[in-house]
Parts: C-alpha cells; sequence; structure tokens
C-alpha cells in the first residue's frame, strides 16, 4: 500500500469517527430533552413528594442546566481541540448520567445507565476508551457515596458491592465486544483488501490479453471485437473510418538491423499513432508491421488529416543504428463506411487502398477521393 492510499484512509477513518462522536453528542441532547420531558411529566401527572420550588430548582432546571453545560462545553473541546474529544466526550456522558441517576436513585433500574459512556466506547475500537470510561463511572459513583448522604443511606451494601461488580462485569463484556468487532473488521479488511487486489490483478490480465505487449495497442482479437461493434453502430448511422497501416521495407529493416530496432520502430510508430487519434478512436496493431485505426464520428477530412498526421510524423522520424541514420514510411489505406458495405467489404476495400498505396510508391494515403 502507497503513501497516497494510507493518507487517504486514515482520512477517510477520522472523518467517520468524527461523524460518530457528533452522533453522540446529538444522543446526549436527546437523553437531556427526554429526561427533562419525563421528569416534567411525572411532577404534572403524577404524585410528586416535593414544592414547587425544590422540583423546578433542584429537580428540574439546574440538573438540566449541568448537563447541558457539560454537553456543550465538551462540543467546544471537541471542534477546537479534537484530540481531547474521546476524553471530554465520555467526561460529559459521565456527567449526565450520573446527573440522573442521582435524581431518581430510588428508580431501581437507574444505575444501569452508567453503562452508556462504557458501551458508547466501544464504537471507537479503543480499549484504553472502555477502561478510561469505566474508571470515570466508578469514580463518580464512589464520589457520590463519599458526598451524598441521601443517596449513600439510600443504597445498602448489597447494592453499592452489585453496582461494582455490575459495572466490572458490564466492562470486560464490552472489552469481548470491542475484541470481537476488530477482530470482525479485520477480516473484512483483509477479504476486501484481497478482492481489491484480484479485481487489480483480473485488471491487468484483461489488459494484457486485450493490448499487444509491444506497442501497447489493442491487439488483432481485440480489434476484431471492437469492429464487430462498429459495425453495428455503423449500421445504426454512425460515422466510421477504417485506416489499415504497413511499414514499408520493414522485412528489409529487419534482416539489416536486427529485430531488435525493427521492435523500435513499431513501439515509436505506435506512440505516434496513439498520440493523433482522439480518444474515442481505437488502434490496433493487427499483425506484423500492420496497424489498423478506427475513426468514429469524424468527417472523412478529419480522418484524412489524422492520418496524413500520422504518415508525416513516421516520415519525419531518425533513427540512429550503426553509425547510421536511418527513417521509414508508412502507407496507408482509408475507408469511409458505407451502407451498401458488410464486414468483409468494409475491411476488404480499405485492405485494397493500401497495397494501391504500397505498389503506387510506397509512403502515401490511398483512399477513395485521394491518392497521396
Amino acid at each position: 500500500m502507497n503513501k497516497t492510499t494510507r493518507l487517504t484512509q486514515t482520512t477517510d477513518y477520522k472523518l467517520k469517527e468524527a461523524r460518530w462522536i457528533r452522533r453522540m453528542f446529538l444522543l446526549y441532547w436527546m437523553i437531556i430533552a427526554v429526561h427533562f420531558i419525563a421528569q416534567l411529566g411525572c411532577y404534572l401527572f403524577l404524585e410528586y413528594h416535593a414544592s414547587s420550588y425544590e422540583f423546578y430548582v433542584g429537580v428540574l432546571i439546574v440538573p438540566t442546566l449541568i448537563m447541558c453545560g457539560s454537553n456543550l462545553l465538551a462540543e467546544l473541546v471537541h471542534y477546537k481541540y479534537n484530540r481531547y474529544s474521546f476524553v471530554i466526550l465520555f467526561m460529559a456522558s459521565t456527567v449526565i448520567c450520573w446527573t440522573i441517576i442521582r435524581l431518581n436513585y430510588d428508580v431501581r433500574i437507574i444505575p444501569a445507565l452508567c453503562l452508556l459512556p462504557i458501551f458508547s466506547s466501544i464504537l471507537f475500537f479503543n480499549r484504553r476508551l472502555i477502561w478510561f470510561s469505566f474508571v470515570l463511572q466508578v469514580g463518580v459513583f464512589l464520589l457520590l457515596l463519599a458526598v451524598d448522604g441521601s443517596f449513600r443511606t439510600y443504597l445498602s451494601f448489597f447494592d453499592i458491592v452489585a453496582i461494582l461488580i455490575f459495572l466490572i462485569m458490564s466492562t470486560f463484556i464490552a472489552i469481548i465486544i470491542q475484541a470481537s468487532g476488530r477482530d470482525l473488521l479485520l477480516d473484512l479488511y483483509k477479504t476486501q483488501r484481497a478482492h481489491q487486489e484480484l479485481m487489480i490483478s483480473n485488471a491487468i490480465i484483461s489488459k494484457m490479453s486485450m493490448t499487444d505487449g509491444l506497442t501497447k495497442l489493442y491487439n488483432h482479437l481485440s480489434f476484431q471485437n471492437f469492429y464487430e461493434k462498429a459495425l453495428e453502430y455503423a449500421e445504426q448511422g454512425a460515422i466510421i473510418h477504417l485506416a489499415l497501416l504497413d511499414i514499408d521495407n520493414f522485412k528489409k529493416i529487419n534482416d539489416n538491423y536486427g529485430h531488435q530496432f525493427g521492435d523500435k520502430i513499431l513501439e515509436s510508430i505506435s506512440l505516434i499513432i496513439t498520440e493523433q487519434i482522439t480518444a474515442n478512436d481505437i488502434a490496433a496493431r493487427y499483425g506484423g508491421e500492420e496497424f489498423a485505426i478506427l475513426m468514429f464520428e469524424h468527417t472523412f477530412e478529419e480522418a484524412y488529416q489524422i492520418a496524413e498526421n500520422i504518415r508525416h510524423a513516421v516520415e519525419k522520424m531518425i533513427f540512429h543504428e550503426k553509425k547510421q541514420n536511418i527513417s521509414v514510411t508508412v502507407s496507408i489505406g482509408l475507408k469511409s463506411y458505407t451502407e451498401e458495405m458488410n464486414k468483409d467489404s468494409f475491411f476488404q476495400e480499405a485492405d485494397d487502398y493500401l497495397y494501391q498505396a504500397k505498389r503506387s510508391g510506397k509512403n502515401k494515403i490511398v483512399s477513395l477521393n485521394h491518392i497521396a
């Protein structure tokens, strides 16, 4: 995996992490709102042993302000100093949870709310966060026992021990879940990575099977597939031109200078072809020293000009071999598709033009309207 890929994955992970933190803050706001509504509803519609002042100030307004303040402060720290996001996130959740527990300790199930920070930390697959949340819950619980007489009086020794054991067991369960989830994600990542590598390998193999190894143009078989598809488009009205190109005297070049030099010429000419055709056109090494080019949606003049640009660029090339300056030329046959043609006649006419070009002096383009 290269540095750019690793950087991209790290950035994606950070963005997803930030989204989950925002969702957690939103969850805390929802908990505060639900608690506010529930307390107000209980006071208005159920028997509530407290004066209006005690309820509105001591039970509703002050605790709500404390919870809102802790959550708001946590959000501000997250946006300004995001390296402390996790610490402040779980501190805020601890304040919210234990404020609610403190106000409702007569509800036997309410201490279970302290599990929210512990199980929330599982989302971030960090064991230290789970332990940090556990220490926060135990610390706040013991602090309440030490400073709040009514809270301490309400709980029996069994309740205190049970809550501590409950926190310890829940923490170990959270660690097991976190470890299992991390292993699952790792297996998923490995599977995805293997799948991606397989796709890349298949794409490379597919490209290799479609292209000529020397010139990097499409090979003969690929050209035949494109050619048949092009004819289907042509029958529906698409404008198509076929250029067949052959290197002049190529056998003599191979005999005099060797096949390595011949390969060098093939590579250079294929590069010229690639540079001159447009993105919509298809070029292939048809066989040996012969190339085929399908040109789409050009006028005949534009197609002819592309062929001429190729011919002229090849003519200008100078190769140095055995202390000699060697130049090569190409002959080209160019044919435009017409309605009365079929697959064989279209190719055959372009091929006939190519051989006319070779027989009439080489280094020229022959088409229906041009011999130059």
